[in-house]
């Protein structure tokens, strides 16, 4: 893929550049889709007329508030909010939101441009949105989150709607987030607005699969990546960054088609076990008592933990970047390509680095960008909002058939779409153009908004 944007391209970039100034993770987000632009704007100048990019890169709307809230000893704290609706063209905004200290406009911005993309390749009536605070949940009571969540959405309330702005869990934001995010949500409204916020708990509103829905399909993409190299995951040595919700039920998925998971990860470290990871292990200390990976090697002999180690150094056959963004760099996936791997599979929001996509794609290896990849949450979310809106619950089976078909549909238009524009096996350039199309088409019929 090459790093030259044509002439046109390169002046809307800069012009991104100028008016967002300081927001690294979304400049690297714009450039990564622009790139593959140019032959779009060949086939279809009128996009160029009606500046279609330009529209696109610029949030419909930027929201960015105050969150005051009191802890357990009594003390005052004052963290900020954010909410960014980019562009509902094809439907109300959906996105989740992320509770972490990294969080400020220029990773909300990042997240919520690649989520427009993503939400497009899935087929659903969904635009793109994301939105989080930087408040950090860890080492925070039940008590002290509830009252952050409350303060947070007693602001964001307004600006929400099952036919405007539907937001769900990101990093930080889970179940028990999402409960006291939706408690206040009622409160406020007087509404029992089911379809407001995804990721819901079963006996409220929820939807099956949901909790698994990112690692699944991010698995779903890669098998399908495999097989059009008449290849499978049964036998594959496979590796998966992060231990938490997306890392979790991706290493499921792979057992369940026969892969060995060798790897996993947190902030601090690598746990590498061989024989394969005990996933009974795993659930119990992040789900249930919301430890360290390092404890696993307490439990299970054979079992090796790098204190601060990279799990990318691990040889495997197939590697799933799964905890946050730019996690996999050049150096990395030099060290991937070298040991074997032969597919990537992003779990994460943009985890590998423009370098890392370079080696990747000049190797020739199955490389599945995150806006491809990782849309099996967003997917089931939007499945989730169908069973909302028609009081109805589906059962695991069912929703998970469904998830699977979104994949492989995606899976599909990505692969069509590379070979149309002159790069064929190219998921990148085939993820960023098809999901730019069908945004670009909804926006032509919607006129100058």
């Amino acid at each position: 893929m090459s790093t030259a944007l044509p002439e046109q391209i390169e002046a809307i970039f800069q012009q991104v550049k100028a008016r967002n100034p300081g927001e690294d993770e979304f400049h690297q987000a714009v450039k990564e889709v622009l790139e593959s632009l140019g032959p779009v704007l060949v086939k279809y100048p009128e996009f160029s007329d009606q500046k279609i990019i330009e529209r696109i890169c610029e949030p419909e709307r930027q929201i960015i508030f105050r969150v005051p809230w009191q802890d357990d000893r009594g003390e005052v704290h004052i963290n900020r909010g954010f909410r960014v609706e980019f562009n509902s063209a094809l439907g109300p905004y959906k996105g989740g939101l992320r509770f972490h200290p990294s969080v400020y406009l220029g990773i909300i911005k990042f997240l919520g441009f690649e989520q427009v993309f993503k939400n497009a390749l899935t087929g659903m009536p969904i635009g793109g949105g994301k939105g989080g605070a930087d408040f950090d949940p860890k080492g925070r009571s039940d008590s002290e989150i509830m009252r952050f969540c409350q303060s947070f959405m007693t602001e964001l309330h307004r600006h929400l709607g099952e036919h405007t702005d539907v937001p769900a869990g990101d990093i930080g934001v889970g179940g028990r987030e999402i409960g006291y995010l939706f408690g206040q949500y009622k409160r406020l409204t007087n509404r029992y607005e089911s379809g407001v916020l995804t990721g819901k708990g079963i006996g409220w509103g929820g939807s099956l699969v949901r909790k698994e829905a990112t690692g699944y399909g991010a698995v779903y993409f890669v098998r399908e990546m495999l097989k059009v190299r008449k290849d499978s995951l049964d036998g594959k040595t496979c590796v998966v960054s992060g231990a938490g919700n997306v890392a979790i039920y991706t290493i499921e998925k792979l057992h369940e088609h026969g892969a060995r998971v060798v790897a996993c990860s947190d902030s601090h470290g690598v746990i590498i076990v061989e024989k394969g990871i005990d996933l009974d292990l795993v659930k119990q200390l992040k789900e249930v008592e919301r430890r360290r990976i390092a404890d696993y090697a307490g439990y299970r002999q054979g079992a090796r933990y790098l204190a601060g180690g990279t799990i990318w150094e691990v040889p495997c056959q197939v590697a799933m970047p799964s905890a946050t963004q730019n996690e996999l760099n050049g150096r990395d996936a030099r060290t991937l390509v070298r040991n074997g791997c032969i597919a990537i599979g992003e779990g994460a929001n943009m985890p590998t680095t423009p370098e890392g996509i370079r080696v990747f794609l000049d190797a020739g290896i199955a490389y599945g960008p995150g806006k491809a990849a990782n849309a099996g949450g967003v997917a089931t979310s939007a499945l989730e909002m169908q069973q909302n809106a028609s009081r109805d619950s589906w059962s695991f089976e069912f929703t998970e058939q469904k998830l699977d078909s979104i994949m492989t549909g995606i899976h599909a238009a990505t692969w069509e779409t590379a070979e149309e524009f002159g790069a064929p096996g190219n998921y990148v350039i085939g993820a960023n153009i098809a999901g730019f199309i069908r945004v670009a088409r909804a926006m032509e019929a919607l006129g100058l908004i």
